[in-house]
């Protein structure tokens, strides 16, 4: 299995960032490096996993993710043409349709939750990669959406670190109450694709930590053994 870790921030679409800047296009560039490696393996179905999707949910074929909360009349689809009757996803899913389209991979795309994951990867055969889109604090200046919390970087720089090395035990054991507090989605995402490959061997990449907009983002890709 071989996993691309990217951030959950809508503004990576093109159609929804306000006007081009430096950080996101530095951003798009090192999520579609983690996206190229996850995929490098030749997957036949990768499994998107975001922070926002309802208990049970799962999303494939026909459903499309929306964006209208963010003030476009606008519904990505996320696994080939929409279709009558279709689910409609969460916005995070748009943003891994858009990376998996840009990387030009045209398998199978299954979306979930973290609590769906396990059973998931669990009833696939065959190779399987997973996208895990999930954000590091919103407190990581006092311009951020959660305002300035001095453990926000702290934070975030162990989830760099268990990311760089491939740990994926200290990826499973990261504190939710501490997510909650420091405004870390991605937490609930991260545990649990570092529960469901611990005791694994893992190599992993760090492509970004960074925070320009006061919100930790973090790209990697793992591969396994």
């Amino acid at each position: 299995m071989t996993v691309a870790f990217c951030p959950a921030a809508p503004l990576l679409l093109p159609a929804v960032e306000i006007s081009a800047v430096p950080e996101t296009a530095d951003l798009r560039r090192a999520c579609a490096a983690a996206v190229e490696a996850m995929l490098a393996a030749g997957p036949g179905t990768v499994v998107v996993v975001g922070p926002e999707a309802p208990a049970g949910a799962r999303y494939g074929a026909g459903d499309v993710a929306s964006l209208r909360g963010f003030g476009l009349d606008v519904d990505v689809p996320f696994a080939g043409p929409p279709a009558a009757g279709g689910s409609t996803a969460p916005p995070v899913f748009a943003v891994g349709a858009w990376l998996l389209d840009e990387a030009g991979f045209s398998g199978a795309r299954v979306g979930v939750g973290p609590d769906e994951l396990a059973r998931v990867l669990a009833g696939i055969a065959g190779p399987v990669g997973v996208l895990a889109l999930g954000d590091g604090s919103a407190r990581r200046g006092v311009k951020a959406p959660g305002y300035l919390d001095e453990a926000a970087a702290p934070f975030d720089a162990g989830v760099a670190e268990s990311l760089a090395a491939g740990d994926a035990a200290a990826l499973a054991a990261l504190d939710p109450t501490a997510g909650e507090r420091l405004l870390a989605a991605g937490v609930p995402v991260w545990r649990a694709v570092g529960a469901a490959l611990t005791g694994r061997a893992v190599a992993g990449r760090l492509h970004a930590d960074v925070a320009p907009f006061g919100v930790g983002y973090l790209v990697a890709d793992w591969t396994t053994g």
